[in-house]
Formats: structure tokens, sequence, C-alpha cells
């Protein structure tokens, strides 16, 4: 019996291929006949019900007919019937076939049941449509079966998916619906925290309840989970990715509601997990006053515009309203990108706003009183700075001149013009810092703070914060990676923690804190718990899923390796050097107060900085510039 089934299979899959190359007309007039044949046939069932025997030929037969076929042509023509993809039917297919049906039954029950036709039964106006909805009906939930689940099935030939859907909600039955007809994927049903949905269907599919979870994965060989919770809170997704990170199961989900409702994505753009589902928190309404105070109506610099940071306080500044954007970046590719970016983006939201770009460094003085005087800066955010740890300790010097001198020539150069408000952007690295870069970073924030202690028109501050998630060099993309290409993932040390943040937000508080400075102000976002570096690795891993190899599971995937801290790298970073940081208007940004040295010493320092080309005695005078730091060039870890 097998190999007449296969034999029977296999003659089914041909003549599905043969239809399956003909053009959309041709596909058209194959439907149109098999819709004559179940109208043929829904004419002598339903004669034959009525009269209680055989009838395949009369004139009954034929006046009914006949006026049917004159019937159900223009009503399905009309409708859109033939115009449906099968393999996509669905749904929308059935509102289609009820508006055509609903046409054709009222003028044949018009004509046959209350008219009436002369030995032709009345009844029969009303049966037959009901029995051609149920034939029409079930031809296309056939055909689209045989399209999707033998013929290309059968010709995709890679291993098919075993799925689950996250959210029995409308979303989650959306995306079911455009699954299915995709090849890759079984479905195996949805789970929802609602436990009144546990045992019910959607769909013909199950719905089970979380709690049930683990044993529907085992029974159901379940590969992967589809999160279908665009609107939930990230708090509540974090849980729900816990959760899933028990169970060896792949993890993607579906863009955010304001993604699918701005138009920027659809729900078949299914994506893998960003670090922002793993750790992000949730955002804070900002302050629109805040906001506006440095930028609304004014001329605005952003150093650094086509980095991580820069280019995200760019973006903002735009939407928010600024008059004048001045762009200016020392790497020509990323004032390049930048700079078109932002064209398509002011000619997409029809806004009027004059952008510059400037191709030049900060440590260029002439030029920058150039710029300043030609279009006269209000607001500058200082966020161009050397910042990869190891590139810095390889390079000390052109760090210092960026990072240091850099930061002081463009004070200056702010000062001179009189520019209103100077923020410059800085690190957690900043506190106590064991590398050159996060001790540059502290001798320019010393800079800032020496200016302003003398400054008289300009309001001087920064803002201090974290790692922030998906920036150039950042550790998620290379995990990502390193997982994809099958392992090993690279961890400098398993105690290693970091604070993040989502570079939007770091943005958006940045120009806000811009907007509480009243000169001299050291501020400090919240940027909530730090995450151990290893935890994170180990959660991507199994959300992939994958499992962790090591010495209690040698069979797993992926080995997660330890290669030492980097030159100047810290276990964990810190905030604050001192003590009990101050509240501020807004939840998320706090005030710091921090000594500093007097801009006499400092200037006689940063001279001494300029002049040098020897690393050496730059680290020392480095180190005279920032007391606290302890630099630590082998990584020994207590």
């Amino acid at each position: 019996m097998q190999w007449l089934l296969d034999v029977l299979i296999g003659t089914l899959v041909r003549a599905l291929e043969r239809v399956a190359v003909f053009t959309r007309g041709q596909k058209r007039l194959t439907v149109l006949a098999l819709d004559l044949v179940l109208l043929v046939q829904s004419v002598w069932m339903a004669y034959s019900l009525r009269m209680g025997e055989w009838a395949f030929w009369n004139d009954p037969i034929l006046k009914f007919g006949g006026t049917a076929l004159a019937v159900m042509l223009p009503a399905f023509i009309w409708s859109g019937v033939y115009n449906t993809i099968f393999r996509y039917a669905g749904v929308g297919m059935l509102r289609t076939l009820v508006r055509a049906f609903l046409i054709y039954t009222a003028v044949l029950a018009a004509v046959f049941t209350f008219y009436g036709i002369p030995t032709v039964p009345r009844t029969l106006g009303l049966l037959q449509p009901m029995l051609f909805f149920i034939f029409v009906a079930a031809s296309r939930v056939i055909i689209r079966a045989l399209i999707v689940d033998v013929l290309e099935r059968r010709k995709f030939g890679g291993d098919v998916r075993r799925v689950l859907i996250y959210g029995a909600g409308r979303t989650g039955q959306q995306l079911a619906s455009t699954m299915r007809s995709d090849p890759r994927f079984q479905l195996c049903g949805y789970i929802d925290d609602d436990k009144r949905l546990d045992g019910q269907r959607l769909d013909g599919l199950p719905v089970c309840w979380t709690g049930e979870l683990e044993k529907l994965i085992e029974r159901q060989e379940v590969t992967d989970i589809l999160l279908a919770l665009p609107g939930v809170t990230r708090k509540r997704r974090r849980q729900i990715l816990k959760n899933l990170g028990e169970f060896n199961v792949l993890v993607q989900t579906l863009p955010t509601m304001s993604e699918i409702v701005d138009g920027k994505v659809s729900f078949s753009d299914i994506r893998p997990l960003d670090i922002e589902d793993l750790l992000g928190r949730e955002p804070v309404q900002p302050n629109e006053l805040l906001l506006g105070r440095t930028v609304v109506g004014k001329t605005v610099m952003v150093t650094g515009a086509g980095g991580s940071i820069g280019s995200e306080l760019c973006r903002q500044i735009v939407m928010i309203g600024a008059r004048k954007l001045v762009l200016f970046e020392v790497s020509e590719f990323a004032l390049y990108a930048i700079h078109q970016e932002l064209t398509k983006k002011l000619a997409a939201e029809s806004r009027s706003l004059e952008l510059v770009p400037v191709l030049d460094s900060i440590q260029a003085a002439e030029r920058l009183d150039q710029v300043f005087a030609e279009h006269s800066v209000d607001t500058v955010y200082h966020a161009a700075a050397y910042k990869h740890v190891p590139l810095v300790e390889a390079n000390p010097i052109a760090a210092m001149r960026n990072n240091i001198v850099g930061t002081r020539t463009l004070v200056e150069a702010s000062a001179r013009a009189g520019v209103a408000d100077f923020i410059l952007i800085s690190t957690d690295k900043a506190v106590r810092p064991t590398n050159v870069m996060g001790a540059s970073k502290r001798a320019a924030e010393q800079v800032v703070q020496a200016f302003a202690a003398t400054s008289a028109k300009t309001r001087f501050s920064m803002v201090r914060f974290g790692n922030v998630l998906g920036s150039s060099g950042s550790v998620v993309p290379l995990f990502r990676r390193q997982i994809e290409a099958g392992g090993p993932i690279t961890l400098t040390h398993k105690a290693v923690t970091r604070y993040f943040m989502t570079i939007p937000e770091a943005a958006n508080l940045v120009i806000q804190a811009g907007g509480l400075a009243s000169g001299g102000e050291v501020f400090v976002l919240d940027m909530g718990k730090p995450t151990r570096i290893s935890d994170l690795a180990r959660l991507m891993v199994r959300l992939s899923g994958l499992t962790v190899r090591d010495a209690q599971h040698p069979d797993g995937d992926i080995e997660i390796v330890e290669v030492g801290l980097r030159p100047g790298e810290k276990l964990y970073e810190e905030l604050l050097i001192g003590e009990k940081p101050e509240e501020t208007k807004h939840a998320r940004i706090m005030k710091a107060h921090e000594d500093f040295m007097p801009w006499p010493r400092l200037d006689a320092a940063l001279k001494q900085l300029a002049e040098t080309d020897d690393p050496e005695q730059a680290i020392a005078l480095l180190h005279r510039i920032v007391p606290e730091f302890e630099h630590n060039r082998d990584n020994k870890v207590a």
C-alpha cells in the first residue's frame, strides 16, 4: 500500500507543479472552470435532496442551472473572487466569498423562492447557494493545503522549524496567518499568560497557558518561539525572556507597536532579539521644556556628528526643532552618512532646517573660530572623542591630543564666540580611571569644569553615562556574530559587569541635562543596575536555541572562553567619584559634586601635554591632571 500512496502523491505533486507554472490568466481560467463544475454539482445535489431521488438532467435543473450561471459569473467577477492568491487564502478570501454569495443568493432567492418559476421548487433558491458556498469554500481550503503543505513543503526540502507563538491576541493571529504559507515553519500552537485561554483553539491551533510551556515544548518538539507582543512593556518582556531562557529554543520577536504603527515595519518583519529586548528599561516621558531650551530655534553644533552618540543627538535635534545644525566631523565617510540620512529625514518630514556639514578636527582652532563666526552657534554638544580602550592604550599621544587638547581648543573657541551652552559628553570610565581613555575623558571634564568656574557668558556642563547598546565596538553584536559562527564566545573575564543604556535614551537625556545646566555641573545619568557580561552571553546562547558547552555540559553547542582583561580594562565601572549625588528636576538625571584642578595649574599641564611626543611623559602628565588615575597596564585582577 505504501508504494501506491507514494505513486499517488508523486502524481499529485507533478500535476500541481504543472499548474504552478501557469500564467495568472491561465490560473484564473482553471479556477473558473472548477467553480463551474462545482456549480453543476451543487445544482444536481440540491435538486436531488429536495425531490428525494437522484436526477441529473431535466427541465427544472436546466432552468435553475442556466439562471445560476448567469448570476454567478458577474457576482463573482465583480466581488474579486478570481483575484485571490490561493497560497495566502484566509479570512480575507472568506470575506470576498461571503460578499459574492450574498449577491448570488439574493438574486436566486428573489427569482425562485419569492417570485417562483414553474416546475422549479422554491426551496432550491436557498438550498443550492448554501451547498455551492460549502463546495467553493472547501475547494479553496483544499487547494491552499495542496499548494502549501504538499507542493511548497516538498520543494523546500530543508529542516522545518516547529514554532510556538507567544501571545494569542490579534497580533499573534495575524502572525500565524502570515506564516501558514511559509514552508519553513510548522505552527504548533499559541502560548499565552491568560490561564483562561488554556485548552482553547484559535484557527485550529491549540492555546496553552505558559505554566504548561515546558511540557508543550517537549511534547511538540518545539524549536522556535516567536514573541507576538509588540505592545508589552520592556519590564514584562525582560521577564518573559528570562523565563524562556530556561529552554533550548530560538526566541525571535515582532517589532514594537510604535514601529508597526509608524509604518517602519510590518507584521512579517520577525527579527532576532535586540539587546534592548534583553536589557532595555522602560523609557521616561521626556520633559519638553528641558528638550527645547538648548535646541528650539537655535543654531546647534554637534562634534563627532557621525559617531554613535553624535549621530543620535543629530537625529533628535532635527526633530525637536533647531534652526540650523552644524555637523562637525573628522571622518569623511561618517559625515557623509549622517548628512545623507538627515537630508532624507528632513525631506520626508517636510521640515525646514539648514544642515551644515563641516569636515575638520576639533584641534583646528582657526577653523573652529571661522565656523562659530560664520554660523553664530548657540549650543555645542561635544561628542567627538577616541573611545576604544585598547586602541587608545596603543595610541596614547593621539588620544590625549584629541580628547584633552581638542576639548580645550573647542572650549576656548566656544568662549570666544560667546556660545550660550556647551555640553561635554563624558563616560563612566572617567571615574577612578585605570586606562588612558578614561583618564583622558576625566581630564576633558576638568577642562570644562575649570572654564565653567570663570565663564561669564557660556554655560559649560558635562554629562556622564555608561555603555550604550549597539554602539560601535559594543560587545553584543560581537557575541551575536560569534554565536552565528558556532562559537566560541570570547569573554574577557567572568566577573566583568557593565552599565547599559540605549543610544536614543542616552541622547535624549543628554539634551535634557543641557536644559538643566546653569554652569559647571557634572550630570550623571541613572543607568539602572549593572549587568554581568557572562550572564548576558549565556542568555544570548540559550535564546538562540543553543546550549552552552562547559565542563558540566561537554556536548553543548557554544563554548564561552575567557581571554583575559584588555590593557586598562576594569572589572566594573562606576559613575561617581564622590558620594551622594544631588537630585535634579529629572528622575534619571543626577548632579555630582567633584573637585577639579584650578585653571592656572591645569593650563600649564595642558601646554606641556600638547608639546610632548613621548608617551611615557604624556602619561605622567595625565597622572598629574587626574590624581586618581591608576594605570592598570597588566590587568592583574585582585
